[in-house]
């Protein structure tokens, strides 16, 4: 299922689709949304890996990202400011190769509203860094700034390491 595509493969000519997904879609998933597109146009990557977020609520739909995430972010040169909250729909699961969840409630209500044929594209973000001290990518919503930058610090190095294993299996 997840074998070298083409662009008839999918409805725009880019090889592979990523979306993360957090709870609201204002913190976490357009934080990895911002610095994973940043390490794709690093590497001149943007014509083959698409790149979206969405939330698994409604609670803000055509919102930017939280302003303390988008602060947090400039700070190490990521833009979040063209992103805005959306989310998840049915046919999410079948255009995005992967769906990458932020924590385990948003992976339980992925798998609920996910038909059966694709839940397999359903995983864990931090599935992705397997030295972390963390399963799950905290929420900073409810906390101070430095929630932000511990959210940042993770999706930085998931990110690197996400992109690493799309190139090598479904790119090379």
């Amino acid at each position: 299922m997840f074998g070298k595509k083409t662009a008839k493969d999918n409805k725009d000519s880019t090889d592979f689709h990523v979306l993360f997904v957090c709870m609201g879609n204002i913190c976490r998933s357009p934080t990895a949304q911002g610095v994973f597109q940043h390490f794709v146009n690093k590497k001149k990557l943007d014509k083959k890996i698409a790149v979206d977020s969405a939330g698994t609520y409604s609670y803000h739909i055509g919102k930017k990202p939280d302003p303390r995430a988008m602060m947090a972010a400039a700070k190490r040169g990521y833009d979040l400011s063209k992103i805005r909250s959306r989310k998840v729909i049915d046919s999410d699961f079948e255009k995005f190769d992967y769906v990458l969840a932020m924590d385990s409630e948003n992976h339980e209500d992925l798998l609920n509203q996910c038909p059966g044929v694709y839940q397999n594209k359903i995983k864990f973000f931090l599935e992705f860094s397997p030295n972390s001290n963390f399963q799950e990518v905290p929420d900073p919503y409810y906390g101070g700034v430095q929630g932000f930058e511990v959210v940042l610090d993770l999706v930085e190095e998931t990110s690197q390491n996400l992109l690493s294993h799309i190139e090598k299996e479904y790119l090379g």
